[in-house]
Order: structure tokens, then sequence, then C-alpha cells
């Protein structure tokens, strides 16, 4: 398998210019196939496919057409009988990014294998490494967006399987905590491909902002903002959640969420003392330290907690206004095809929220997140593509859907404000990777069964039982083995997972590895935090940037506007004064007629004006202070 398309991601990935379109990003890629093989005529479907070729990214012809469009306009094509024909394009010169990118994806690789080779004792081809980033990579898709055309830019992946996703995780896991650099290469891929996403939807919008949108959060994402699936988790929220604010959009919960959420942490409590009580908060509490006391405790606060990260609690609407219902059984049954629920309450929930976003979008029509006035984001996938599935037979949520998952709207939103969101991809990605690491419900419940079963027959003391059970080392060990794949799972299996968690637990008693470790950890905690800290302050300079260009392009804007005021103000003084009034009458409308036929003629608006106004001021502000920023902090 080639490694052409990863080399592409790592090309898209987003440069500092982000007063660019993003469909730009586009451009050189099209160039360089019609730079090489020179058509006599040119198609957005003979285009797509040369792209493919070349590159190895699906990109969709309608994606396509745009830039062959945009590429005419600027005098490289000319457009005869419903084709393209060369006229004048030039080498893009894409050689030496692509030259960066395979030598990242090659360390990229390089590494994978080796840590399957070394850490999980699996020995994998290159083809498989690829394969399995490329599996990876497509579990980031968009496709409960119905704007995007597919759910993702890279091709069918052949060879790759399930457990990959989670070889690829534990490789991530591991780089983030000992080679940040490697680390660094393979998050220029990760970028790439949030791009790639984008350019699957022509259509969208990234030039606006939320302004107009609340974004209800789901009772799962809460469970995850308040720490309880784990710090990678929490930290892909607040990201999530800060940026959607400084885009302008509300964030707020449903008052049966909120219902809903304290049952879950009341429950969560009642299973963490019990032997056989599971789950992922329960999990999680235990590997913390988390006790009863402290969950119960932390029930209580929420209220606070959700208003400290800036989350309104809103009343769920009523049913007074029918036409605006769904149909409440059809939504069962689509949920009970796709979603599996443990807690038959949780799919009324799930059902109510739903018909709370049709109520407040009231028959409305929106095609795009911002103009959809209320949207509801949630982690569980398959509940979003149920919401979807429903959707598409409704006027209300044909074009956006009721619902949609964390990772899309994290997607669709970092393309508005990459630098103001520098560590939203990590947060995601962290987050993603530490999900896949947990063991899934299938495979814990098979495992649970095997030392049972052993401890029957006498194959495992009673002790060795309780560790197996308890110790939160056990969990990983078991996916390291399994990598996922509870079907590979045997007694001989359990046994040599409860050999590692010993030898771990008695490698811990010597003080001197002990100490080692801690310390080498403690470095590596720091380094990161020194790169998040630098991230964090070019997060706060863009967003003040931002804010300052705004309101300094207006006064350019408003003095394009001075020509109606003056022509308003001639009218007056002509009747004043004669002479006076008749030459500022005359200037005034001569400067107005003039801003008109140019606004006619190049699609000049006042809102236009005040927005390539703001993206100039901003590109001299980002080259003054963040390019030298950048440059200082990797000269240092």
């Amino acid at each position: 398998m080639s490694t052409t398309t990863l080399t592409s991601l790592a090309i898209l990935k987003v440069n500092i210019d982000h007063g660019r379109d993003y469909l730009d990003y586009l451009r050189p890629f099209v160039m360089q196939v019609l730079f090489e093989t020179e058509p006599a005529y040119v198609t957005d479907e003979s285009t797509a496919e040369a792209i493919r070729d070349r590159f190895g990214l699906v990109i969709p012809s309608r994606t396509v057409q745009i830039v062959l469009r945009r590429l005419t306009r600027s005098g490289h094509l000319r457009r005869e009988n419903r084709v393209y024909v060369l006229k004048n394009v030039d080498d893009p010169g894409m050689g030496p990014a692509q030259d960066l990118a395979n030598r990242h994806i090659n360390d990229t690789l390089e590494g994978l294998i080796r840590f399957a080779h070394e850490e999980l004792q699996l020995s994998i081809t290159e083809d498989r490494a690829i394969a399995a980033i490329c599996t990876y990579l497509s579990s980031f898709d968009v496709s409960c967006l119905s704007a995007y055309l597919r759910g993702t830019a890279i091709p069918e992946v052949s060879g790759g399987r399930d457990e990959d996703v989670t070889l690829v995780s534990k490789y991530l896991m591991e780089l983030r905590n000992l080679d940040n650099e490697t680390f660094e290469k393979f998050m220029l891929v990760v970028q790439g491909h949030m791009l790639a996403n984008a350019l699957l939807c022509p259509d969208l919008k990234s030039a606006k902002n939320y302004k107009r949108t609340t974004f209800y959060i789901d009772t799962p994402l809460l469970v995850q903002l308040l720490g309880l699936e784990g710090t990678n988790r929490k930290m892909a929220v607040e990201e999530l959640l800060r940026l959607l604010t400084e885009l302008g959009g509300r964030i707020a919960v449903f008052s049966h969420t909120r219902e809903e959420l304290g049952r879950v942490l009341d429950g969560s409590a009642a299973k963490i003392d019990a032997m056989d009580g599971r789950g992922r908060i329960v999990e999680e509490a235990r590997r913390i330290g988390l006790t009863r006391s402290d969950l119960l405790l932390l029930a209580g606060k929420v209220d606070d907690l959700l208003r400290e990260f800036g989350i309104d609690m809103r009343t769920t609407p009523g049913y007074t206004e029918e036409r605006y219902q769904i149909d409440e059984s059809e939504f069962e049954g689509i949920l009970d095809d796709g979603v599996l629920y443990y807690n038959p309450r949780a799919r009324e929930y799930d059902v109510n929220s739903v018909r709370s976003v049709y109520v407040l979008r009231r028959g409305s029509a929106p095609t795009a997140i911002e103009d959809a006035k209320a949207i509801l984001v949630t982690s569980n996938t398959a509940f979003a593509r149920a919401a979807w599935d429903y959707g598409r037979e409704f006027e209300a949520s044909r074009e956006v859907s009721s619902v949609i998952s964390d990772f899309s709207l994290a997607n669709v939103a970092w393309l508005k404000a990459p630098m103001g969101a520098p560590l939203l991809p990590i947060a995601e990605v962290l987050a993603f990777s530490y999900a896949a690491v947990q063991p899934s419900s299938a495979l814990m419940g098979r495992f649970l069964s095997e030392i049972d079963r052993l401890r029957s027959s006498g194959e495992i003391s009673e002790r060795d039982h309780q560790l197996l059970r308890a110790s939160p080392r056990v969990y990983e060990e078991l996916v390291s083995m399994t990598l996922g794949d509870d079907a590979t799972l045997t007694g001989s299996g359990v046994r040599e997972v409860l050999d590692r968690v010993v030898r771990e637990i008695t490698q811990e008693a010597d003080d001197e590895v002990t100490a080692e470790r801690a310390a080498r950890e403690k470095a590596e905690r720091d380094l990161q935090a020194m790169s998040d800290s630098r991230r964090r302050r070019e997060q706060g300079l863009y967003w003040r940037f931002q804010r300052f260009a705004g309101w300094l392009a207006y006064v350019p804007a408003m003095a394009a506007f001075l020509p109606a005021a003056l022509a308003i103000g001639g009218q007056a003084s002509y009747w004043i004064d004669g002479s006076l009034g008749r030459t500022i009458y005359a200037v005034s409308w001569t400067s107005l007629t003039a801003w008109t036929l140019g606004s006619l003629v190049c699609g000049t608006t006042l809102f236009g004006l005040h927005e390539k106004m703001k993206s100039a001021i901003f590109r001299v502000l980002r080259k003054w202070f963040l390019d030298e920023s950048d440059e200082s902090s990797s000269g240092s």
C-alpha cells in the first residue's frame, strides 16, 4: 500500500495565512495534475480522478469544479463549450513540500512498526502500518453532516481492520508521553485530514460565525466535561466549547438533560463499591481513586460547575406546538435499530432532546450550522447517525441534522479559526485514542466470564481473581494483548495478563525504578506544558487580533459609506445655499453612483469590504507578532 494519501494529507496541513479561503489549499493539487497531464480538455470529473490517482485523495467533483472556476477567473483556464481549456498553468512547485511530508510520514511509520514489535510483540509490515493509520484517520469522519458528499477523503482502505484503531491509538498515547516530536509529525497528518474533510463540502460557510446558533450539550459530553471519563476527554470538550464561544455560539443544556446527568451520577455512585459495578464512570472513578462520597458531592455541585463552564440551563420546550413535534414512536424504532441502550430511560431522554430541537427550529429549513438556531451535540456517533437518518424526511433537518457528533462540529468549527484553537486537534486525537484503548463491553464481558471460570476450576486463586477484577493495569494489558478483539481472549491469555500485572507491581516496588520513571514522566509533562502554554499564548493573541482588526476595519468601511451620507446632506444643502449646495450635491451623487456601479461590477458590499479589510489588517498583525513569535520559539 502506498504512502501517497498520508503524504498528501501532511501537505494539506493548514498554514498560518488564515486570510485565505480554505478551498485555496486544494488549488496547488489541481494545478499540479493539470501541469503534469496537460489534458486537451479539463472537466471536474477528470480532474478529481487525476487527484485521486496522483495524490490518493477522494475529492468530490463539485468541490473541484469551484476551484476550476477560480482558475478561470485568474486566467489559468478558459471556458469553451461546457469544458475548460488550459491557458496558462505553471508548475506550482509541490516537490519540496512532498519531500518534507514523505520524511515525516516515514518517521511515523517506522515508529509505529517499532512500537508494535517492542511493546506489543507484534510484527507488522509497512503496508499494514499504512493501512492502520488510514483506518484510524477514517474514524474521524463527518458523515452526519448532510452537506458533505462522503464521510472522508481517504480512499477505501484495503487490509484495514478494527484492531488497527487500537494499535494506532496506543502508539499515539505512547508518543504523547515519550516522543513529542514524532507526535507533532503525526498531528500534521491529522490536521490535513481535518482540512480534507472540509474539501468534501463545497458549500461550507467558513467565513460566518455561530451567533445565531445555540449548541445544546448531551449527557455523555457533560460527563466528559466533568472529568469522569479521563482528563483527555475533558480537555477535548473544554477546547470545543471554548472555540464555539469565541465564534459567537451559545452553549446550553436542556433541563431534562440536567435531570439525566443527575441520575447517571447517582447511579454510578451506587455501583462504585459493588463487585459487579461496571461502566465508564465507575471504571474511571476507581482508576483515579474517587469514592462514592466524591461522586455524590460532585452531583450536588453540577449546577455551579455548569455555570463556571458558561453553560446556560434552558427549560425543555413543551408539547404545546403540535405541528413542530416529531413522530416519537418512529424515531424510537430508528434508535433501536442503530443504538444499543442498556437503560431504556436513556432512549427517552434522547428522543426528548431531538423533539426539543425540532420545536426550537419551528419549521425552519437551515442549510448550514450557522443558521440552525438549535443543535444537539453528542459524543454518541450512533445516536447522531440515527437522528440524521430520521431527519432526512423533514425539511427542518434535511440539510443540517438535529444532532451532530462532537468531532464533526469540532472539525468544521476549527476550520474557521485554526490558529484560534491550536490545541483542539490534539485534544480530539488524545480523547479518541484514550477511548479506543479502553476495553469494550464485549471484551470486558468475555474477560470477566473467563476469570470466573478459571477461579471455579481452581486454575487461579481467589486473590488472583480479585486482582484481575480490580487492578486498572489489567485493563491496559488486556487491550495490549487483544487490541480490543474479544475473540482472541483465551484462558492462557488471562493467565498471561495476570503474570504481566504481577511483574509490573513487583518492579514498581523497586524505589530506584520508580524514581527514574517518575523523573522521566515529569520531564515529559513539563515539556508538554511548555508547548501547550506557547499554543495558548498564540491562541489568545489570535482572538485579540481578530477583535482589534474587526473594529479597525470599520474605519474604511464607514468611509466607503460616506458618499451616501454626503448625498443626503447635499440634497439639503441644495435648498439652503444654491451654489455650494449644488457643488456638494453633484460631488456626493457622483461618488455614490461610482460606488454603486463598482458594487454591481465587483460584487462589493459594505459587509464584504469590512471582511476584506479585517482579513488584511489581521494578516499584518499576524506577520508582525505571531510570525515573529513562531520564529523566536523555533530559534530557541
